[in-house]
């Protein structure tokens, strides 16, 4: 049976998950606080961890990235009462892999947690190459970032994946569909904007720090490739 770790503080709302999810065939533990969340997140190894952002102590922002930093790739999803578009937004881009908003479908959630559990564990940080240099843009998965000109450009860790997912194809054209499986670990479906929303990110910071050439490539209709074009 998969294992889901739940860190949430409401009882309630935690019991309720964990009946909902061990009816669906899971294995359901559950956590009250961020900080031994984080310990079980780290030696349980469970297959999706279902997080809540406002915990006492380690909240659940500072748990994704403490996770991320650590190169544990267990699939997040988040829940929380916070709705906002910059919420939603911000924990995908530090590491959370899905997100919904309390109050929440319980059907739902093990649907969402049964995906998450199908699309399995990220590949890990380590088990990145050595960086990866175009004209003056240096890529460095060691450290999760990219340079230009020497000069951090400061990604998310979310904003890096996408870049090096296009780095290890440079001079190819991706699929929007591609990188959304390898990026975020689904398919496109209708509307589906995320990719576009990264590239936009993704431009904006590696081409304007006294970049001589642009990096993404549009082929409109297909997707985005990596190749330096001066300016």
């Amino acid at each position: 049976m998969p294992k889901v770790l739940i860190i949430e503080d409401d009882e309630v709302i935690a019991q309720g998950m964990a009946s909902h999810l061990a009816a669906g065939g899971f294995d359901p533990l559950w956590v009250n606080k961020g900080e031994p969340g984080l310990a079980r997140l780290r030696y349980e190894q469970p297959d999706v961890c279902v997080l809540d952002l406002m915990l006492p102590g380690v909240d659940g922002w500072r748990l994704i990235e403490t996770a991320r930093a650590e190169g544990i790739g267990t699939p997040i999803v988040v829940v929380s009462a916070r709705g906002t578009e910059h919420d939603r937004v911000h924990a995908l881009e530090i590491g959370a892999d899905d997100y919904l908003v309390k109050p929440f479908s319980m059907k739902e959630l093990v649907a969402r947690v049964r995906a998450a559990a199908r699309r399995g564990v990220r590949v890990q940080e380590e088990q990145r190459g050595q960086p990866l240099e175009i004209e003056e843009l240096r890529i460095d998965p060691l450290n999760v970032q990219a340079y230009i000109a020497g000069k951090s450009a400061e990604l998310t860790p979310t904003e890096f994946r996408l870049l090096y997912a296009l780095a290890l194809e440079t001079g190819r054209v991706v699929s929007r569909d591609e990188l959304l499986q390898k990026v975020w670990g689904r398919r496109i479906s209708r509307r589906d904007r995320t990719v576009d929303v990264f590239v936009r990110k993704l431009r904006d910071k590696i081409e304007s720090h006294g970049a001589r050439h642009t990096f993404i490539q549009t082929r409109y209709g297909v997707g985005y490739k990596l190749e330096a074009v001066p300016k």
